[in-house]
């Protein structure tokens, strides 16, 4: 018989914040999970990964040929794009990138992500209607401009679980950035965590003794019977959800799930996991210093990206993925290599799933819907100061199941980068067309997952589904 391991110190607090009382595994009961003996993946995954501070788009998702806007006819063209402000760094090309058999053009900081793109579809001219962080970035977290400032609705992968009720322990993973849930059952919500180490701290076991006193008799009380009068009186059904949550808390401890995030080398291990591990590693380049160290940089959330996916711990996998772009002073270098920093992190994330084998046929990436963005765009003009500020048109990407691939949808003006008139079934410009808002990639993502997309008000891109 199993032993049940002690709750760690501050465990139940931590976890109890996390999952807010949810329902961590949706239509999946404890026993018959606590019984596993291996994690089944979910058949189909979808990753959130978010590019924080409003990114340059002529770096990456919609350049432009710097032979032809010039500085010479900025008056005329209102976008210079500045490559050659890149020249520090050698690793840069100093014009648009497009690999051989692409249909896709990119900017010089797309790095290793560029070679995928038979996967993807890039959306250019989309309209933020905003130039406000929060704001931009909520309205693309959820489909629906906010109410001011405040989120409206819930966030994408939090509909899509609350949806599908996938049968694995954490289905909703919200690392280091936000999630809301306004009309599902807690089986919905997101674990949300600010760093790899939270996420260590919620899943693992530990005999570490207690601190306080406080502490000591919160987790005694995970242990107390709830009375009969309790159970008599209980008609809102809160006492069944305590005893509920207590024995997921337990579960999702003794299934030991922190082991598979620990992507350090350890000797306790079977070699087997070691050469795992290892493998990893050096999929990402993780190492114990400099900038991919094993923990904490974009290279270490995609692996935890994949790790969660492909071992069955969770279906959506939402992640702040890499920052420093909210650049508005002389910074046009360190802003490439910021970004280019999580495009590289997302390449090795979508190699990884390319090579790994799903139980239910081909790869992950067949298995999988991945949503890239960023709160809005930069200024196609660099200022007085040699930065770009905030922009209203933007570019998003998304690639994997469901998504048409190697494909451009939508255009931005070559004057003033801004946002035209698209045919929604084609992708192309059109006077009679529609804008692109937020609202209508959200739409997609939800239809290729094959659910409700209602909720949006609007039909999805229907050019752009598979």
């Amino acid at each position: 018989m199993k032993k049940n391991i002690a709750l760690p110190r501050r465990t139940f607090m931590k976890a109890a914040a996390g999952f807010a009382g949810a329902n961590l595994f949706g239509g999946l009961s404890f026993k018959a999970f606590a019984q596993a003996s291996g994690l089944a993946p979910a058949d189909h995954c979808f990753v959130f990964a978010y590019f924080n501070g409003g990114w340059d788009v002529l770096l990456s998702l919609d350049p432009r040929d710097p032979a032809t806007f010039t500085a010479e006819r900025i008056s005329e063209t209102r976008i210079l794009p500045g490559y050659n402000l890149l020249s520090n760094d050698a690793s840069f090309p100093t014009n648009v990138v497009r690999p051989a058999g692409s249909n896709i053009d990119f900017g010089p900081a797309i790095g290793r992500m560029a070679n995928h793109f038979d996967l993807m579809s890039v959306v250019r001219g989309l309209n933020m209607a905003t130039v406000a962080h929060e704001v931009g970035f909520r309205y693309f977290l959820t489909g629906k401009e906010p109410n001011g400032s405040a989120a409206r609705g819930s966030t994408t992968a939090t509909e899509i679980v609350g949806q599908m009720k996938p049968n694995v322990p954490v289905p909703n993973i919200a690392y280091n950035i936000e999630t809301y849930n306004d009309r599902y059952p807690g089986y919905a919500n997101a674990l949300r965590v600010s760093s790899s180490n939270d996420l260590l701290l919620t899943l693992a076991p530990s005999p570490t003794a207690l601190d306080s006193e406080i502490e000591r008799e919160l987790v005694d009380m995970h242990g107390r019977r709830i009375s009969c009068e309790a159970d008599l009186y209980d008609s809102r059904g809160l006492v069944t959800q305590y005893r509920e949550s207590q024995s997921q808390m337990q579960t999702v401890l003794d299934a030991q799930l922190d082991r598979y995030f620990r992507f350090e080398d350890s000797a306790t291990e079977t070699p087997a996991m070691r050469a795992e591990k290892a493998a990893l590693r050096q999929l990402y380049t993780l190492r114990p210093e400099g900038p991919n160290d094993p923990r904490s940089s974009a290279a270490a959330r995609a692996a935890l990206v994949a790790t969660a996916l492909k071992r069955g711990v969770s279906q959506c996998v939402s992640m702040n993925i890499t920052g420093g772009l909210d650049t508005h002073f002389g910074t046009q270098l360190t802003h490439a290599q910021n970004q280019r920093a999580g495009w590289n992190a997302l390449a090795d994330l979508v190699t990884d799933l390319r090579a790994s084998a799903h139980p239910s046929g081909g790869n992950f990436m067949d298995h999988t819907t991945v949503l890239v963005f960023s709160e809005f765009s930069r200024t196609p003009l660099i200022n007085a100061s040699g930065g770009r500020d905030h922009h209203i048109t933007n570019s998003c990407m998304l690639l994997g199941k469901g998504i048409k691939h190697n494909t451009v949808f939508g255009k931005s003006g070559d004057v003033g980068l801004s946002a035209g008139l698209i045919d929604h079934a084609t992708g192309l410009p059109n006077p009679g067309g529609e804008q692109i808002l937020p609202d209508h990639v959200i739409a997609t993502v939800m239809a290729a997952a094959g659910i409700d997309y209602s909720i949006t008000r609007v039909e999805p891109l229907t050019g752009l589904l598979a």
